[in-house]
Order: C-alpha cells, then sequence, then structure tokens
C-alpha cells in the first residue's frame, strides 16, 4: 500500500493521479441534470440536462424538470470503447469525501484524470490473463462527470459528444438503438 493513498469506492488513488477539467463539455443543470446512463459491454452514454440561463428569473420561483421536460438543453456524451464505469455517490453536500476531491475535481463539471490509479489497477488485475499485455492499457482515459445527485465515472479510449432536441425520455429509443 502506498502511503499517500486514499480509498474510493471503485479504486485507491496514490500521488500520481492529476486531475484536469474537460472545457469541452457543456455545463450539465447545477439544479437538476437528471442523469441517464445506458451501458452495454460494447457502448456507454450519458444523457443530462445542460446549465440553461434565464435572464427572466427572479430568484424566487423553482422549476421543476422531470425526464419528460422538452424545451432544456441536453446532451448527451458517448464513450468510445469502455471497459469499466460507475454511476452513484458522492453528491455535491458529501463531495469531499471522494478521493480525488483535494486534486482538483469539484461538483458540476467534467473532468480527466491523469496517471490514472483506477486505470492501473484494471491493467493489474488483467495480468493474470495469458495474453495480457501492459500496453493495452496506456489508450485508455479515466474520465468523470460531477453532477448534483451523483457522479459518473469511466475508462474509455475517448468521447463524442452530441445536443440532440427533445426530453431525456424521448431520446432514450434511439440511444437504445445504437447499443
Amino acid at each position: 500500500m502506498h502511503p499517500h493513498r486514499v480509498t474510493g469506492g471503485t479504486y485507491s488513488v496514490d500521488d500520481r493521479d492529476a486531475v484536469q477539467v474537460l472545457a469541452n463539455v457543456p455545463q450539465s443543470s447545477i439544479g437538476a441534470p437528471m442523469p441517464v446512463v445506458f451501458a452495454s459491454e460494447q457502448s456507454l452514454f450519458v444523457s443530462f440536462y445542460l446549465e440553461q440561463h434565464d435572464p427572466n428569473w427572479d430568484g424566487k420561483s423553482v422549476k421543476v424538470v422531470s425526464l419528460d421536460t422538452g424545451e432544456e438543453p441536453i446532451a448527451v456524451v458517448r464513450f468510445k470503447r469502455s471497459i469499466a464505469h460507475y454511476f452513484g455517490p458522492p453528491n455535491d453536500e458529501a463531495f469531499s469525501g471522494h478521493p480525488l476531491a483535494g486534486r482538483g475535481l469539484k461538483p458540476y463539471g467534467s473532468f480527466e484524470v491523469l496517471s490514472s490509479s483506477w486505470i492501473r489497477t484494471l491493467e493489474q488485475m488483467n495480468s493474470v490473463h495469458p495474453y495480457h499485455r501492459p500496453e493495452h492499457f496506456s489508450s485508455y482515459r479515466h474520465f468523470i462527470l460531477t453532477f448534483h445527485d451523483s457522479i459518473f465515472e469511466c475508462v474509455a479510449k475517448d468521447f463524442s459528444i452530441e445536443q440532440p432536441a427533445g426530453s431525456l425520455r424521448s431520446i432514450l429509443p434511439n440511444l437504445l438503438s445504437s447499443l
């Protein structure tokens, strides 16, 4: 065990893990992003509502959204060649409990973890395979999307972003058909 290791739900973090902001992922809604995750062994998608500034908002009312709300902008992040993912706690109020919180990981953002302990752990687990090749893991990346009530993390080769029109529920059939 490394002397500066912090343990999280899916992996332990050591001194090599570094968090970098992903500037090209649109800002998720701070109030109600309502992330939806679709996954198979070949495909992985995360869809969520985007932050939308209303210049007429008086600061006193609350807008309630659901999976059927159609006037909110949406993002779909498609992860390419994902090999692992996690979706769950901590929420924004317990965020400091995440092992990367002290490394620049923050609520309501999109990040990549460089020199990821999680990828190194996955490579080590795979090392018992008779045809294991450590270099196979060098092209994988560790991504984290942080939301209001949850975080999403995955190890994948890359990602792309789409911004379809409609509600989160209305875009689900297209996501399912592309699994």
